[in-house]
């Protein structure tokens, strides 16, 4: 391993829980646009009067539409960063998705991270994996829990 500054600050976190995103609403214009996006048009997602006679009452987000939010949900995670000389940070992959719950529109998710691992893939390569549950409000059973890969490329 090599001696970048700070990883150990990171490393002493594994298992912790480092963020917890603020509510964010998930409304029918975006699930609309992810149907556009995407080419997904089922009418569990974009018929409101067909939904209201569904299982499910109304329209529901698309389960990868709420996948896609994990990377804007994860502003909220803060590590330890500081002098760690961070050239990028890129999305490195997914691991072990399922979603749960469905989150209907107009509900408000959010996210509670823990960082499960991080490893240093080759010297300046830093892998790291969050554990996501997106949480919906008012409800117990959370929407989609994922492991989510970031890479992190410091000099």
């Amino acid at each position: 391993m090599s001696e970048i500054k700070g990883l150990d600050k990171i490393m002493a976190l594994v298992g912790q829980e480092v963020g917890l995103s603020d509510w964010f609403e998930v409304d029918q214009e975006r699930i609309n646009k992810f149907a556009e996006a995407t080419e997904d048009y089922q009418w569990i997602h974009v018929d409101k009067e067909k939904a209201e006679k569904g299982p499910f009452g109304t329209t529901i987000a698309h389960g990868y539409l709420t996948v896609s939010l994990i990377s804007y949900l994860s502003s909220c995670i803060n590590l330890p960063l500081e002098g760690m000389n961070i050239q990028m940070a890129v999305n490195y992959g997914l691991n072990k998705v399922r979603l749960l719950n469905p989150v209907a529109v107009n509900s408000k998710i959010r996210t509670r991270v823990v960082l499960k691992d991080v490893v240093e893939k080759d010297p300046g390569r830093i892998l790291m994996t969050y554990a996501h549950t997106i949480e919906i409000e008012g409800q117990e059973k959370p929407a989609c829990v994922a492991e989510n890969l970031g890479m992190l490329f410091v000099q």
